[in-house]
């Protein structure tokens, strides 16, 4: 039995049980979780559209499996070995968007073909697809393909229509892969933080996409599957009416990133944060200071830095002291605030935050409902 386990199960369904977790925790908002997954669900759905949600985010198959309840026709896997988690707890419709290429990377794709109900994986090269094939062939496995095209960043993807082109023609002529269609992610404008700002340049790389799929169905090669976008263009991306699904991801938790964001163009919240760390206060010898117990191995450090959502003034500036400390500096906070007292944070950046904990503390108000692991925690190959 894990830490949290042993720490915190007798706490489950005692009112008031939040309070006694021990600190620093990851706690998940279950109305306010439930309530994001039907939002976009229905915002999608409205459409036309297919969600296929990213798991990078959560890497959790009690989450996934409330996701496919609501609608959505699979999750998407930054890695295989996330997608070794969900397949082999229950979840159908898989999208491996990395390419994979190493040789047991390989082996175990093939592998998981073959026990998968409907795997699909992205390919950005023709030698990787003739490895792949060779693959599947020893097993006796088929895999759906979808052709990752980069949008502009040099990361993954084919860098031109013609490459998008020989790439489909190589894959048809493969007999274990199955072409299928595009991926297309502009991560980079995600997080551009003004909407008429973000909406320019979404629509400019999809003029450019468009040009790929009129490409590739002049070729004999028209792709049944577009799939892209993300929290930060879902909208833009539905007017615009290139994709037929969406790869959304951390619009079920909500972090600081996306919170700085206008998603709608009004400035309106489509989604709630649903996502937090519980701390506490260590040390309170300063008036105008307090140190938590949730430093850099509590909180991810790529987004900025955490904001006070509770326990604590909202004005309070937080500062990184260390491996497992932080400070919370505002006037008069540390006569506030005593040694044990509670603070809740609203994390910079979901995804790698969660990947520093083994389980989600799923809470309703002050009462712990569940325990639930990160199942794909550190599966990053």
């Amino acid at each position: 039995m894990s830490d949290d386990l042993l720490l915190h199960s007798h706490l489950i369904g005692r009112q008031g049980g939040r309070a006694d977790l021990n600190t620093p925790v990851l706690v998940l908002d279950l109305a306010a979780l439930d309530r994001n997954i039907a939002a976009m669900a229905a915002f999608v759905a409205a459409r036309g559209v297919a969600l296929r949600p990213h798991a990078k985010t959560h890497k959790s198959v009690d989450i996934a499996k409330r996701q496919v309840a609501a609608g959505a026709v699979g999750l998407c896997c930054a890695k295989i070995g996330e997608a070794e988690v969900l397949v082999d707890g229950g979840i159908a419709g898989v999208l491996i968007t990395s390419p994979v290429a190493a040789p047991r990377a390989i082996e175990r794709l093939a592998a998981l073909a073959g026990r998968a109900d409907r795997l699909m994986a992205v390919i950005d090269h023709p030698d990787v697809a003739a490895r792949i094939d060779a693959a599947l062939a020893a097993v006796g496995a088929r895999l759906d393909i979808v052709v990752d095209i980069d949008p502009g960043i040099a990361r993954t993807g084919v860098a031109s229509a013609d490459a998008a082109v020989d790439l489909a023609r190589v894959v048809t002529g493969l007999p274990n892969l199955r072409y299928c269609g595009v991926q297309f992610y502009c991560g980079t404008q995600q997080h551009i933080e003004d909407y008429a700002e973000r909406r320019s340049a979404i629509a400019e790389r999809t003029v450019y996409l468009s040009g790929v799929i009129a490409a590739l169905s002049g070729a004999g090669h028209p792709p049944a599957i577009v799939t892209g976008s993300g929290t930060g263009t879902h909208r833009i991306d539905l007017d615009l009416g290139v994709f037929t699904e969406l790869q959304a991801g951390s619009y079920i938790f909500m972090d600081q990133q996306y919170l700085a964001c206008d998603l709608t163009g009004d400035g309106t919240r489509p989604f709630e944060t649903a996502l937090g760390v519980d701390a506490r206060v260590v040390s309170a010898n300063h008036s105008a200071l307090v140190t938590i117990d949730a430093g850099f191995k509590s909180l991810s450090t790529d987004g900025g830095v955490a904001l006070v959502r509770s326990g604590a003034p909202e004005q309070a500036h937080f500062a990184f002291m260390g491996d497992e400390h932080a400070a919370l500096v505002s006037p008069g906070i540390g006569d506030a605030l005593g040694p044990g007292d509670p603070v809740t944070l609203t994390v910079p950046h979901c995804d790698p935050t969660v990947n520093l904990y083994d389980h989600y503390h799923v809470v309703a108000d002050d009462m712990l409902v569940a325990i639930w692991p990160v199942g794909a925690r550190g599966r990053a190959r």
